[in-house]
């Protein structure tokens, strides 16, 4: 397992009391990220790790969040002393829109064209158009400027993901000297593979002017560290801490994490709702295995239809007898790449349904929508299998949501891609190979065979971990060390 809100040399340490109340940084708190998760009247639940982890935090202590409206406008109207504001609660929500072409550039550009795919190790997919790059620095430098007049001099700066990497850099040229972290939800490649961004030095050297550095695992964070070393000669101790471009730069990981807590409420209550006896009485009694992902070519998801495809010629058994559900939500549908998977994955579950369904069994069910966080939990605490299969993921909290929901006295077996970063903590699932489809399919076999006790062992060591290290974890240990 990979160490929680440690810095690199410590190990992580199994909690044998609770865990003592951390005290809130008495800074303000001024949270950026490329969109803002801006409360709306009605609407509850959905909402990723980060949304969940900064709302807690900025309900408690107070403080803001600044970001991307989500909107995009014809033309820029100016360059006011301020971003858009309203206030609610303790929060104070600051928004940016963008015009058509910085989105072009900046988000479906560089952000998902260059460095989504390069640190996701699909180089065939990068685009290193140097309009992206200066899109992305031209958008970065508005936000710093936007952001910078609503700063108060002990803000503490908590700034998120592979959008804005350069943020700090921007703000530390118009003189912001507060303290300022960064957290990166994406893998960070190999030194081989970062090499080719062609602008790698330039990026890195974005991310030294950043006081903390977290990443997802102690891979990556290591990963960084040996770009500094062998690239850059930077020095590092054994804190995590490494001087490069004349700054001292902590490193350290967080693996971020669910509500563990209220995702298995859910889950129960969702088992006797309407939506999950449908579910239900059209599985009849067959087995279920779920997989529950974004559009996106990093999730592995072609190749999981075609280890499920080997599990049904493998094992004919199961055919009649176990039922596929994959919901795949579009996503970035204007990038060319995300509107090209769409096509294979609709192709790729026509063909096995072509080949082997009867005529009162289906194989693979395939919605492309989105469904409430409620009712995705009683999904997954459905489902005998939960198929998790990236083929490389930052964290994966789809992984740990589906063990949160699951049923302590009948639970699911996760099978789980070793690229994954929650493959790190969860020791209780079966850990795949992804580009193997006919291990991944015997991991499978496996799952649907495994004995209830067995079953509950593999629940409890993972379910254990959860509990005690949550999303108010994540946040704690993160905001401990960047206020330290």
């Amino acid at each position: 397992m990979s160490p929680v809100g440690t810095v690199a040399g410590t190990a992580d340490r199994k909690r044998t009391t609770p865990r003592p109340a951390v005290t809130a940084p008495k800074r303000r708190l001024v949270v950026v990220s490329n969109r803002v998760a801006v409360p709306r009247h009605g609407r509850t639940g959905g909402e990723g790790g980060l949304a969940v982890g900064v709302k807690a935090a900025l309900e408690e202590s107070g403080g803001m969040w600044f970001g991307w409206s989500g909107k995009t406008v014809e033309h820029d109207v100016g360059e006011p002393e301020a971003a858009g504001l309203f206030e609610a609660g303790k929060t104070t929500y600051a928004m940016v829109d963008l015009t058509r072409r910085d989105y072009e550039e900046y988000y479906n550009g560089f952000a998902n064209r260059s460095i989504w795919p390069l640190f996701h190790y699909r180089l065939d997919l990068a685009d290193f158009n140097r309009r992206y790059l200066a899109g992305y620095q031209r958008v970065n430098a508005l936000f710093a400027r936007r952001l910078a007049p609503l700063l108060r001099d002990d803000d503490l700066l908590w700034i998120h993901d592979y959008h804005l990497i350069p943020m700090a850099d921007q703000l530390r040229h118009m003189g912001c000297r507060q303290t300022m972290g960064f957290f990166l939800h994406i893998p960070w490649p190999a030194l081989e593979v970062l090499l080719a961004l062609p602008n790698h030095r330039a990026l890195v050297q974005s991310l030294c002017a950043y006081d903390l550095v977290g990443f997802q695992t102690e891979d990556y964070r290591r990963a960084f560290v040996d770009y500094c070393q062998r690239e850059l000669g930077a020095t590092v101790d054994a804190e995590g801490t490494l001087e490069a471009f004349g700054r001292r730069v902590r490193t350290g990981t967080f693996p971020i994490s669910i509500d563990t807590q209220s995702l298995a409420e859910a889950a129960e209550e969702a088992a006797g709702s309407r939506q999950i006896h449908r579910l239900r009485d059209s599985v009849r009694n067959r087995d279920l295995i779920i997989g529950v992902d974004r559009l996106d070519y990093s999730k592995g998801l072609l190749v999981r239809v075609q280890a499920y495809e080997h599990l049904l010629r493998a094992y004919p058994a199961n055919r009649g007898r176990v039922v596929m559900l994959q919901i795949a939500p579009p996503s970035r549908m204007e990038v060319p790449e995300y509107m090209q998977l769409r096509h294979e994955m609709e192709a790729a579950c026509g063909h096995l349904n072509g080949a082997f369904a009867e005529f009162d069994w289906t194989p693979v069910r395939y919605l492309n929508k989105g469904f409430s966080r409620r009712m995705l939990a009683g999904f997954y605490r459905t489902a005998r299998v939960g198929l998790v299969t990236p083929l490389r993921d930052g964290m994966n909290l789809v992984a740990k949501e589906y063990v949160a929901s699951q049923n302590p006295e009948d639970p699911g077996v996760l099978v789980l891609s070793r690229f994954a970063g929650a493959a790190r903590e969860l020791d209780g699932a079966l850990i795949v190979n992804p580009y193997d489809l006919e291990a991944t399919a015997e991991a499978m076999q496996m799952a649907l065979a495994l004995d209830l006790e067995e079953r509950k062992d593999r629940y409890r060591t993972m379910i254990d971990r959860l509990r005690s290290h949550d999303i108010d974890r994540w946040r704690e240990d993160y905001l401990s060390a960047l206020a330290a």
